[in-house]
Order: structure tokens, then sequence, then C-alpha cells
């Protein structure tokens, strides 16, 4: 049998609370290896404020997600794929100010609140990674922050969101990423860029079935990292280049793939000229980076988490 069910009661921004009921579970038979699979990204940078955390106390009554705090206009991402299906102020009981929630399927729903801009529609159907929001505070808050919240089973079964991206080879507010085998999307595309500037020769396909494992095995090995095919931090540092205007090559398409899975809408071309240099430099401003053109390792970093 799986988990009994239990009444979760919820809180958000300064005091707010109300009544939900709640699955506590967070994966399904599927085991943790499987849930890295590039499905899922950071929804915004920032760090953790003290209190901002998931069950901490609200008037009485336990935070329903976990805050990111950074300046109003950080932007805000869609951390999987889903459809807008609420958007608007109050748009959840006992949450205030603009906020967006997106169903991902299969019972899943992440909710964003407190922003300062809408950059999508609703109805809109959205991509991992896709700019959806303006981070702010509105509603009633302390401070400019993103309220994130991660419900499974059902909108309204809310789980702590840093385990539940945890499990999915993700590091709320910041940090590199964690891939399995398996995994598909624009970030296997980034890995196979990558990796094929490094000498592999890989085919970008955003599929990391078995040529592509054996060749980050060979590279980790020859890196002396444990060679186990997983993507993580460790293999993310000895893969990316720090790159600029005039550089060019498949560390640059992997660039160029990565910046467009955050919206920047950019020719893959392989070439670092003026398009690829104004989105890095965009990116950089609107994600609270040193805006310098130069794609190094902290911005490898907050674009592919």
């Amino acid at each position: 049998m799986g988990p009994s069910r239990r009444k979760l009661l919820l809180g958000v921004g300064a005091g707010l609370g109300v009544a939900l009921t709640g699955v506590p579970a967070l994966t399904s038979s599927a085991s943790a290896a499987t849930l890295k699979d590039g499905r899922w990204c950071n929804p915004a940078r920032g760090h953790f404020p003290a209190g901002g955390h998931y069950g901490a106390s609200r008037g009485g009554l336990p935070h329903a997600g976990q805050d990111v705090t950074n300046s109003v206009g950080t932007a805000v991402y869609a951390a999987a794929a889903g459809t807008v299906i609420r958007r608007g102020r109050n748009v959840l009981s006992g949450r205030s100010g603009n906020g967006l929630v997106i169903s991902h399927g299969s019972g899943r729903y992440t909710y964003y609140g407190h922003l300062s801009v809408f950059r999508i529609g609703l109805n809109a159907k959205v991509s991992a990674g896709q700019r959806i929001a303006d981070m702010g505070a509105t509603g009633n808050v302390t401070g400019p922050h993103l309220h994130f919240e991660t419900h499974s089973g059902g909108l309204g079964s809310t789980v702590n969101p840093v385990s539940y991206l945890a499990a999915r080879g993700v590091d709320l507010g910041g940090g590199w990423s964690s891939i399995n085998p398996g995994a598909s999307g624009a970030t296997v595309k980034v890995v196979q860029y990558l990796m094929t500037q490094r000498g592999r020769a890989l085919t970008a396909d955003g599929n990391y079935g078995s040529v592509s494992v054996s060749a980050v095995k060979k590279f980790q090995s020859s890196k002396g990292l444990v060679a186990d095919g997983q993507v993580g931090p460790k293999t993310w540092a000895k893969l990316v280049y720090t790159i600029q205007r005039g550089s060019s090559g498949s560390h640059v398409r992997a660039l160029q793939t990565a910046l467009n899975k955050h919206s920047a809408g950019l020719a893959v071309d392989g070439g670092f000229g003026s398009a690829t240099n104004s989105a890095v430099r965009s990116y950089q401003s609107v994600n609270r980076l040193v805006v310098d053109g130069q794609a190094g390792p902290k911005t490898w970093e907050a674009l592919v988490g």
C-alpha cells in the first residue's frame, strides 16, 4: 500500500494559510536515478531567506513552499514543461499577489508567487526553462522573492520543493544540474555538443543513450572522475569552456542551445557573434550575474541548472 493521506496546513507569503489535503510521497515507482532525466530545471536564481523554507511557521501554519530571494525583475522560468492553468492575483486559496500555476500532467503542478510581470498567457504551453515571469514583491510579503511550490498527487498536495527538485537533479535557487543515462532534452544536447568539442564526435539528438553515455564515461575517466555516466557538478566543471565573442565551434553551439532553452531564440550556428553576445549579456543581467558577455563557469552553471 502507498502512504496514507493526511491533512496539511499550508501557509504562504508573510503569514496566510489554508487547509488542504496533501500526499507526502515524492515519487512513483520510478527509481531516483531515472528521475534525473533532464526534464526539470531551476525556476529562479537566488538565496533561501531565513524562515522561508517549506514547513516554516506562518502564524502557526506551515509554509507551503520555498522562498528564493533576489531583486525585482530577476527572471523566473518554468521548472518543467506544461500548461499554464491559472494566472492572475490570488490564484490559489491562501496565496496573495500575482501568481501562476503550471500543470505538468500526472497530478503534478508548480506554483510561482509574488511575481512582478507575467511573460506568458493563461493556457499557454511552456517548455522547461522557458521564461514565464519576473520576480516581484506583490501580495503579502516583506521583500522581493519567488514563492515556489511543488504539488504531487493533485493540486493542493504540496511536497518539499527542495527535495522534490533535488531528486530530479536540480539544485533549487542555483547550482549545477545532474542528469543520468536515459535523460533527454536540451540539456542533453548541451552535453553532446560539449563532448564533441572535447573530441568525442557525438550527434546532438537530445537523447542520452548508450553512445553518449559511453563517451561521457571515457571523458570522466580521463579527468580522474568517477566514470558513472552521470553528468553532475564535478563533470560539468570539467566539461564546460570559458568562451566569449569571437569563439566558434561546438562549445558555442552548446551555449546557444542552453540560451535557447531560456527563450533566447538564437540560431545554433556555432559562431559567438553579436547576437550570441547580446543574449549572454541579457541572460546574465536578468539572472543577476556579472554582465561581461563571457560564458564562464558561473554562467554555465546557471544555464544548465
